[in-house]
């Protein structure tokens, strides 16, 4: 151990220091500090990258080979895979019927479910009751939902055509009829899913200060006013989160189109044949893993640019205003500015006064 003295002012030599000691237990403490967030977190990124990733990565592969599962082989034969997929009429086909499904599943789901989520962030009776009861459907199996609908829409037995015959209408086809098939396929879709939003938009109503809503009383704005001016914009990152989620499960609809009807291949014409329907027939009804890897990526990218679209289309829509927004670096630039301004034009006068003193 060295030790080191100093000398004092007048001479005299003042009592030997001695030199500092890093304790490895300082030194791993603040390792800890530093790695232990990461070693935290490792966990869900590992997984993640075990059934996640490496499942991604290897679709990507596939999809460019004429791929044989029983070996586990395959003969890279480039883009031809993805030419086949595009040029196949039926492709297009289950494209138009995924997007009409998710168009008349999605947008009335978050219409009802901002509705009926403003109206549970209302003081009402039995408030715990009925914001349980809107989440039943979602724990219900997805294929028990897509079992009683399709009974309930049944062309010749159904409910819903018994009940229309009985005031004197004819009955719908449900099954036979394209439309009339996607609405009863959104039907499922927004009974088991509404509910979900619901709860998640009126957490996110329920974040929102109660002051501005009294504000809003004071100067006189009805519950419709405050609706529009203060609730839904600040409902914006919520809303994104909202839309997003929706897109992707919309365009991945399976279980409902798949339930529909017996044979489960998407209706007879194809009425009601979605992309994620397609794949699973093309994979697992013709033993094409190649081309079904294909149309994976092709819904991959698709549902990314719809994603995309999604965010800025809402960003645009739904304003900023109630919100707290930081500032812009263009905000932030101009407010240094005026700053500055500001300190030069009070320089000279202090300065003034300072003479005339």
């Amino acid at each position: 151990m060295v030790s080191s003295s100093t000398t004092a002012p007048g001479g005299a030599r003042s009592r030997p220091r001695a030199a500092r000691r890093v304790g490895f237990g300082g030194s791993l403490s603040r390792w800890d500090l530093k790695l232990s967030p990461y070693l935290y977190i490792s966990p869900f990124f590992i997984l993640f990258a075990v059934v996640g990733l490496f499942p991604i990565a290897f679709t990507a592969v596939i999809s460019f080979m004429e791929w044989d599962l029983v070996r586990g082989t395959g003969e890279f034969i480039g883009l031809e895979q993805y030419a086949y997929v595009l040029g196949q009429p039926k492709f297009w086909l289950a494209l138009r019927n995924t997007f009409s499904i998710f168009l008349l599943s999605s947008v009335p789901q978050l219409i009802v479910a901002v509705f009926i989520a403003s109206l549970l962030d209302k003081n009402i009776r039995a408030k715990t009751f009925w914001r349980m009861g809107v989440l039943v459907p979602y724990v219900m199996a997805p294929v028990a939902v897509a079992l009683i609908f399709s009974n309930m829409f049944g062309d010749r037995y159904g409910i819903i055509n018994t009940l229309i015959q009985t005031i004197g209408l004819e009955p719908i086809p449900w099954h036979s009829n394209a439309f009339f098939s996607h609405v009863a396929i959104a039907t499922m879709v927004n009974f088991r899913w509404t509910g979900y939003n619901i709860l998640i938009l009126l957490a996110a109503m329920q974040a929102v200060s109660r002051d501005y809503y009294e504000a809003a009383t004071v100067d006189g704005a009805g519950p419709i006013r405050q609706f529009f001016s203060i609730t839904l914009p600040s409902l914006k990152p919520t809303l994104i989160f909202v839309i997003i989620t929706s897109t992707i499960g919309g365009l991945q609809i399976f279980d409902e189109p798949r339930m529909y009807d017996r044979p489960g291949t998407g209706g007879p014409n194809s009425q009601w044949l979605t992309i994620s329907l397609y794949l699973y027939n093309t994979g697992w009804g013709e033993w094409n893993f190649g081309r079904a890897a294909a149309l994976a990526w092709i819904l991959f990218i698709i549902i990314l640019l719809i994603g995309v679209i999604n965010l800025f289309v809402t960003r645009n829509l739904v304003r900023d205003e109630g919100g707290h927004r930081p500032p812009t670096r263009r905000e932030r630039r101009i407010a240094a500015r005026d700053r500055a301004a500001m300190s030069a034009a009070v320089a000279p006068s202090s300065n003034s006064q300072e003479v005339s003193r």
